[in-house]
Formats: C-alpha cells, structure tokens, sequence
C-alpha cells in the first residue's frame, strides 16, 4: 500500500520545521506538491528549496502538479470545495500511481500546519485507492503571530474562537466568544465591524525577511494594515498573513 506522509512545514523556513518533520521527508520517496495562483512558481520554489536543505539522506523525486481550477463565483461554496477536492484527489492519484507505486512512500508538504484550514487530509481522503497516511504536525501561522506580538491567545477562562474571512463576513464578530483568529482574509473583512472595543494584531509573512506586524485598536489601525498588506503583496506576488481581534470584556 502506498504510503503518504503529509507533513506541516511551518511558514517555510528550515528552522519551523521539527525534528519530526526532517526525519519524515528524509524518509520519501518523491516530494508531490500541488499548486495555484498567480504566486504558483514562488510558492513552490520555497518548497524545492527547503527539501534541498533538508532532505540529506537519500535521494528523492520533487513532482510538481498543476492544480485544478477552482469556481470561486459559483453559488453553493461548499459544493464548489468539494468538486476541486475530488479534482484534486484524481490528479495526486495518478501521480502516486505514475511516480510513487504501491510500495513508495509520498510527502505531501502542508503550510503551518495540516489541521487549519488545510485541505491535504481531505484530498487523501478522497483518493481512488486506499493508502497508508501519517500525519506530520507543524508550526502555524497562528502561534507564529502570537509570539511575534507576544501575546498569549487565550484569556483566563474565554474560549478562542478560529473562523475566516468568509465566516466572519457572513456572521460578524462571534456571538459569545471575546478572541477570535482569523485566517484565509483576503478582503480585510475586518473593516465591516463596529471597531468600538476592539483590539487587532495582524501579521503578514510571519518569521520571514518581509514580515509585518501591525497591532493596535481597531478603528485606529485599520487602514493602516490595508494598506501594509497591499505593500506585503506586490513585494512578493503574494501575501499570507492572519490576525487575532480581541474585544474588551
């Protein structure tokens, strides 16, 4: 059965990475990465790079793979994840089958980490065939920004609470729950909610050379960050980033 170890690389630095982490991709036999966006050929120049640092111990395959195009204007959102699963699942099928075969073994590479808003786990289990998976945990963006701020995230006693953009949009600020973790905001939704009250640490290429940090009250700094992460992204091509939004309570 052919095996695949996904694996969270933190925020693509060889120092995110665990010792967990090096000891799984010295143990593959081809590294498959799948790709989108206008940023495609930097995200995975990053990935080649940090494999040919790392991976010392044997000699490995870096299978690139076109990603399927995803409907992002169709109207059921949830039904339009699924169907680039299921494209996505088919593509990694013949490629395990073509560069991998039954008895090899897969690293598939997860930003931060696999369990937050990743969809790698889901495409495995998606995949034609039965295969062997591990799960290789990583540094998130999330702890990332944390500890560039130095905050903790949680308060005494309040429960955290991690959403998206999207989510956040739909629903406001969370009913109930006074911290909230934003990741995938690529609209600064931010900016629909009453700030009165409001504190927000935001962070875009965490731990790396480009990285920026803004905190501050809500309505004072808000378009500040819009206009950091517009910088952060034409630097780049791209930009990840998230935040944390903390209401006096």
């Amino acid at each position: 059965m052919t095996r695949i170890k996904v694996i969270g690389i933190g925020l693509g630095e060889p120092e995110h990475l665990t010792a967990q982490a090096v000891a799984a991709l010295n143990s593959v036999d081809a590294v498959v990465v799948l790709e989108k966006g206008s940023a495609a050929d930097e995200l995975v120049r990053l990935r080649r790079e940090l494999c040919r640092k790392v991976i010392t111990s044997r000699p490995y395959r870096f299978v690139e793979l076109a990603d399927p195009r995803r409907d992002r204007d169709g109207p059921d959102y949830e039904q339009s994840v699924s169907d680039w699963t299921a494209a996505r699942a088919s593509l990694l099928s013949t490629a395990l089958a073509a560069e991998v075969g039954p008895d090899g073994c897969a690293g598939l590479l997860a930003w931060g980490d696999p369990a937050f808003y990743d969809s790698t786990l889901r495409v495995c289990e998606a995949l034609s065939e039965p295969v062997e998976v591990e799960v290789v945990p990583g540094l998130s963006s999330i702890q990332v920004l944390a500890a560039a701020h130095r905050i903790s995230l949680t308060r005494v006693g309040r429960p955290l609470q991690l959403t998206t953009g999207r989510r956040l949009a739909a629903g406001g600020f969370p009913p109930g729950c006074d911290d909230v973790v934003v990741m995938l905001d690529g609209e600064c939704t931010f900016r629909r909610l009453d700030p009165a009250g409001i504190t927000i640490y935001w962070g875009a290429h965490l731990a790396s050379a480009d990285q920026v940090l803004v905190a501050g009250k809500l309505a004072a700094v808000a378009e500040e960050i819009v206009a950091a992460r517009a910088d952060a992204r034409a630097k780049r091509g791209y930009v990840m980033d998230t935040y944390l939004l903390r209401r006096n309570g």
